[in-house]
């Protein structure tokens, strides 16, 4: 990873960080796999269908051992509802890892319940976003988050 010498990741370089996208509906998956190329988003996008098989992407376990093929993420884009574990469940997981309890965790949800968003920041998210009916208004959204996400500041993985 790019570290500038405060120990964050360089901005500039940020296009070459992978993306993890937790997110169990396949339809959903290829629309943002669409999105991310329509809104000429770089980033390496690594995809993983459920909350388990989140927790050992992030752990770096079994099919996900090799970092080179599943680098750390340098944000999460993740579902509430999903089978195994859901959103909630992997986000509190998450938040109690020494190594992965900086990680930026974007809720991406359908979901505009107000007791899921309030969860959510009390679990640690560092963003909610509700995701739009509409296709030109996600590919609007997707481009938005993007550009907010390349001027973040990210602590450095460890």
């Amino acid at each position: 990873m790019a570290i500038n010498g405060n120990g964050i990741i360089d901005r500039t370089r940020f296009n070459r960080h992978t993306i993890l996208l937790v997110e169990d509906n396949d339809d959903d998956v290829f629309l943002m796999q669409c999105l991310f190329r329509k809104s000429g988003i770089p980033n390496p996008l690594q995809i993983v269908n459920d909350g388990e098989e989140a927790i050992a992407y992030l752990k770096g376990e079994g099919a996900y051992g090799d970092r080179q093929k599943f680098p750390r993420p340098v944000i999460v884009l993740l579902d509430l509802n999903m089978p195994r574990r859901n959103g909630l469940e992997v986000l509190e997981w998450v938040r109690q890892q020494p190594g992965l309890k900086q990680l930026t965790v974007h809720i991406l949800s359908a979901s505009n319940r107000s007791v899921d968003v309030r969860r959510a920041y009390e679990l640690g998210a560092n963003a909610y976003i509700v995701k739009p009916g509409r296709v030109q208004a996600l590919v609007e959204m997707i481009k938005a988050w993007h550009t907010v996400a390349q001027f973040s500041a990210f602590p450095a993985n460890e």
